[in-house]
């Protein structure tokens, strides 16, 4: 009985955190890769990008996750667990991408930059078809890395009531007290969706490496 409520639990709550991370990782590295352009360019709209990446990496998750889905209500703005969870992930997940896209474009040597105006191209072609790849490709390891990071930090969202894999866990524990059995499939858990993360991100890399 016991294995088979654990297992039905864990279940219940890996579905959770998989509806998590599947809408707020693609947002967050859409979102992250859209402000990281704009703060490489230059004007107002640089320094608005790079405001947000500097308030939101200097905020803890946790901080985010409390006022997106306690703040909020002040203003007559309640929002469910699951959607404070997901808006709070997004925006730390794109404020460190931002800066991972926003250091990869600055990185690309300058020389191109001259090629591309020799050969004709305008600004706006020159950055689709010759920055902007190649930036992706510099930072998609790094990107690689913050979706993991998110896969591990998602265990916050139980502060604000969702029931995902480790709030499941954690309530089972504290009915059963077995933290060895219990912990010990939870770090499988984790484990296997952060191999699943890795391995999505290598053939991502491979496919997207130039020949």
């Amino acid at each position: 009985m016991f294995w088979y409520d654990l297992a039905s639990s864990l279940l219940v709550g890996t579905m959770n955190t998989l509806e998590l991370l599947l809408i707020s990782a693609p947002l967050g590295a859409g979102l992250g890769i859209a402000i990281g352009i704009l703060g490489s360019r230059k004007g107002f709209l640089s320094i608005l990008a790079r405001a947000f990446s500097s308030i939101f990496r200097g905020f803890p998750l946790l901080v985010t996750l409390f006022i997106v889905f306690f703040g909020l209500t002040d203003f007559g703005i309640y929002l469910s667990p699951t959607a404070s969870a997901i808006i709070s992930f997004i925006l730390c997940s794109s404020a460190y991408i931002s800066e991972y896209v926003r250091g990869a474009i600055l990185s690309i040597d300058e020389g191109q930059s001259l090629a591309a105006k020799a050969i004709g191209m305008n600004e706006t072609q020159e950055f689709l078809h010759i920055i902007l790849p190649q930036a992706i490709r510099r930072a998609l390891p790094s990107i690689s890395n913050e979706i993991v990071y998110m896969v591990q930090y998602s265990s916050l969202a139980f502060a604000v009531g969702v029931q995902e894999v480790y709030s499941v866990a954690k309530s089972f524990n504290s009915l059963y007290f077995r933290p060895l059995e219990i912990f010990s499939i939870l770090a499988l858990i984790y484990l296997s969706m952060t191999a699943l993360v890795t391995l999505a991100f290598r053939k991502l890399t491979e496919r997207l490496r130039i020949p």
